[in-house]
């Protein structure tokens, strides 16, 4: 007889357990889907608040960075655009600090063709 009553209570158990894992993944889902709802709402709210991307002309040319010339100037490192005429900056690193073939690359006007390779020649020459 007590038998009966075990296998009942454990039915019992077994019963309310699983309605409370069914009733979890429910509230579970319910709650993915109306985060994924708002995320959605979100993204059509910023979609729309977005200007739109217009085509602008402009008259004019462009110029492509023709690389920087290391010249020298009143014995000091001088950096030059492209067109060897515009200075670009103006260093403070002497000539005479320079080992002796940076130095002379320097005073025939050594080509540096990126700006990255310019900062790097001035960051590894400067003080």
């Amino acid at each position: 007889m007590k038998q009966k009553y075990y296998i009942g209570f454990f039915m019992t158990v077994f019963f309310i357990v699983s309605l409370l894992g069914i009733g979890y993944q429910m509230s579970y889902q319910y709650v993915v889907d109306r985060h994924a709802a708002q995320v959605k709402a979100e993204q059509e709210r910023l979609r729309e608040e977005t200007p739109k991307e217009e085509l602008v002309t402009t008259k004019g040319t462009a110029q492509k960075n023709e690389g920087y010339y290391l010249c020298a100037l009143q014995g000091y490192v001088v950096v030059y655009l492209g067109d060897h005429e515009t200075i670009y900056e103006l260093t403070e690193i002497p000539l005479d600090t320079l080992p002796d073939h940076v130095r002379a690359e320097v005073e025939a006007g050594k080509f540096v063709e990126t700006s990255r390779e310019l900062y790097g020649f001035l960051e590894n020459y400067s003080s």
